[in-house]
């Protein structure tokens, strides 16, 4: 949008230099991408935004140069002085297609004088890039870009009947526009006909047919709201860009087309002569609604950090064109919006045009606080936890499709183990991926697979995510947050090229029981049982406070066959919705011991069938006096070993709080503990 500075100055006696107004533009938001005399004038490249076609004028920047300087945009006053009958006498207009032309405006100006403009038009026109054409059509343009609104004049001898009718076109009718070239129109097009023809593509450009010339001595001033996306559909298939469609497209002011089409007519009076109707043919059916928007002036500090005061507030959206509603002290400002300012329709809108006019560059660097957007969820630091304990141990994470081809062979977390179905796509992307996964564990194994293809046959891996089913009671999915684990190969220590052994069930083991301690939540237990996608004795179920929550164990042959693994391969899968949801347990602090332990160790023969957790568990419960620990020492089986049997060493730990023992009281509560597991087990001491 190319600006006059000379022509800023009469609307508002602006003292700035034009790279002064150039800044202050810029600064709120109107990019002035250049500055260039011409003549005895300035001109400034405005790259006015897409939703602000209300600054593609001289009184659109205008005002908001107004607002920057605190003054009062001067309105150009005019009046048609030469004026007789109604327009009625002369002309018709009809309109048949209203959801595309919300009003239109016609008026008549009989008698006047084709010839060239003045030269002060003349000037104007040719400063801004414009290309005098005749003092009718000069004040059509000089009009739109004074005030905005486009205008179009027909010569009303050419108008079949006098009519104007505003209707789509037909499909495959023919205009030949102003340019010459010849259209070609379908029905979806808006175009003003006569009795007979189309005489202009509306909103974008007249007819050849109906257009001024020299002989012309009666014109019909069009002025009229039209569609923007109907004129935008429109000049984009007719490969038209016109100054006209550039402005209808962005909307223009409904409520200025008459008194746009009466300052182009008092010109036209004043400038070729002639006479103008009394009134004009305003043809409104569909009155469009004005808007009110409500501002509470926190929401500006809360929202863009500014502190500004409710008086400048009101002095910045007062000078840029809304009215102040309702009483003066309310607490709430309440604004009807002008109807040339189709980009404001909330409060935050408001909140833009002050905090423009106020200063972006007076923002605070720091993001305003929020709950939502910004801020860690309430679960994140757990996850991080869990994350950081499980990188730890070696492990990478994945991140999956939620998109999987079935799930039927895996056994789910308990949440979804009962009836259920799986979530089917209508339009899969991927063919092979048509089903929201129930579980994590498919998109685990294909890495390995992938990885195992790729030479990488040692790794771990986890992933958090989504899982989804849907249930016959449910309108909606179910959604539950899960966490899975896979391990396959040997361990690798740092810096070393081979494995120095396999890893095995209790690898994955300990990387779960990690996991859980990381969140700080209570420990976890496991029970044998036998799950489908596991095999058969390297399987356990998971639970916390007896709640069950997932398993782990070796993958079944059957599975492992149709992924290839040469290796065993070892999976977990937690609930971790269930694990979230769970009370952290109190970090309780006390002071290091002062006195000495004293460790017993001690080997049993028990039944194979006998768990370490079982045998863990009774040693606690017994509340032996002075004990404080049990750890695994290590198992036995072979020779010497009965093949129903094991051989299970632990060692037990002993201390008392104000003393150091002495063997004899270690020994006293030692083998009486002893004592009662050989009665509940069976077992015998080797």
């Amino acid at each position: 949008m190319i600006i006059s500075n000379n022509w800023l100055r009469e609307l508002t006696s602006t003292q700035l230099t034009p790279e002064e107004i150039r800044e202050r533009l810029t600064n709120v938001g109107l990019a002035v991408d250049a500055v260039e005399a011409r003549r005895d004038d300035f001109v400034l490249d405005v790259e006015v935004p897409s939703n602000r076609g209300d600054c593609l004028s001289h009184v659109g920047i205008a005002r908001e140069l107004a607002a920057i300087e605190k003054s009062k945009v001067q309105s150009p006053q005019f009046r048609v002085s030469n004026a007789d009958r109604k327009a009625s006498d002369f002309a018709s207009v009809e309109i048949r297609d209203a959801d595309l032309c919300p009003r239109y405006a016609a008026r008549v100006v009989r008698g006047v004088k084709i010839a060239s403009s003045p030269e002060w038009l003349t000037q104007k026109l040719e400063v801004i890039g414009q290309r005098p054409i005749n003092n009718v059509a000069d004040i059509t343009n000089y009009v739109l870009h004074e005030l905005g609104q486009p205008l179009h004049a027909f010569d009303l001898a050419k108008l079949a009947d006098r009519r104007i009718i505003v209707r789509r076109a037909e499909r495959g009718e023919i205009i030949r526009t102003l340019d010459d070239v010849e259209r070609k129109l379908d029905a979806e097009m808006l175009v003003i006909a006569d009795a007979r023809a189309a005489v202009a593509v509306a909103g974008v450009m007249g007819g050849a047919d109906s257009e001024i010339s020299d002989v012309t001595t009666d014109v019909l001033i069009e002025s009229a709201y039209f569609d923007p996306a109907s004129v935008r559909r429109t000049a984009k298939l007719l490969g038209l860009h016109t100054e006209a469609s550039h402005r209808f497209e962005r909307g223009t002011d409904p409520e200025g087309v008459l008194r746009a089409q009466e300052r182009c007519v008092s010109l036209i009076c004043e400038v070729a002569g002639g006479v103008a109707t009394e009134d004009a043919l305003d043809i409104y059916p569909n009155r469009l609604g004005s808007k009110r928007v409500m501002l509470r002036a926190e929401r500006i500090e809360a929202i863009t950090s500014l502190k500004v005061a409710r008086s400048e507030i009101l002095r910045i959206l007062t000078s840029l064109g809304l009215e102040r509603q309702g009483q003066r002290e309310a607490p709430k400002l309440n604004f009807s919006i002008p109807s040339w300012r189709h980009d404001v329709s909330i409060e935050e809108d408001l909140v833009e045009e002050v905090a423009r006019h106020t200063g972006y560059d007076n923002m605070q660097t720091a993001l305003p606080p929020a709950s939502h957007a910004g801020e860690y969820h309430s679960s994140e630091r757990q996850k991080r936890a869990i994350r950081r304990s499980l990188a730890a141990l070696g492990f990478s994470e994945a991140i999956n499709f939620s998109f999987i081809e079935s799930t039927t062979e895996f056994e789910l977390i308990p949440e979804f183990a009962r009836e259920r179905d799986d979530v089917t796509l209508v339009n899969p992307i991927i063919e092979e991926a048509s089903r929201m996964r129930s579980t994590l564990l498919p998109g685990l194994l294909t890495s390995v697979r992938n990885n195992l293809n790729h030479g990488n046959c040692d790794g771990c891996r986890f992933e958090l995510g989504r899982v989804f089913s849907s249930f016959d009671h449910r309108e909606l999915p179910c959604e539950r947050e899960a966490i899975a684990l896979v391990a396959t190969g040997g361990v690798l220590n740092a810096n070393r090229a081979d494995a120095d052994r396999e890893i095995d069930l209790y690898d994955i083991k300990g990387a779960v029981e990690s996991a859980v301690e990381a969140m700080n939540l209570p420990p976890l237990t496991f029970e044998v049982v036998s799950i489908k996608h596991l095999r058969p004795g390297q399987t356990a179920a998971i639970s916390v406070n007896e709640d069950r929550v997932g398993s782990l164990g070796r993958l079944s042959e059957s599975i492992a066959g149709l992924y290839k693994f040469p290796k065993p391969v070892f999976v977990a899968e937690l609930d971790l919705t269930a694990l979230l949801e769970l009370n952290d347990r109190p970090v309780l602090y006390s002071p290091l011991p002062r006195f000495p332990s004293i460790n017993r160790d001690v080997s049993l023969l028990v039944d194979r069938k006998l768990t370490l957790g079982d045998l863990m568990q009774t040693i606690e419960a017994q509340n032996v006096p002075y004990f404080t620990s049990c750890k695994l020492v290590g198992t036995y089986e072979g020779e010497g070993i009965p093949e129903s049997k094991r051989s299970i060493t632990v060692r037990l730990e002993y201390r008392a709080e104000d003393r150091t023992l002495r063997d004899e009281e270690v020994d006293r509560v030692h083998w009486s503990l002893i004592e009662t597991l050989k009665k509940q087990f069976n077992a015998e001491v080797r």
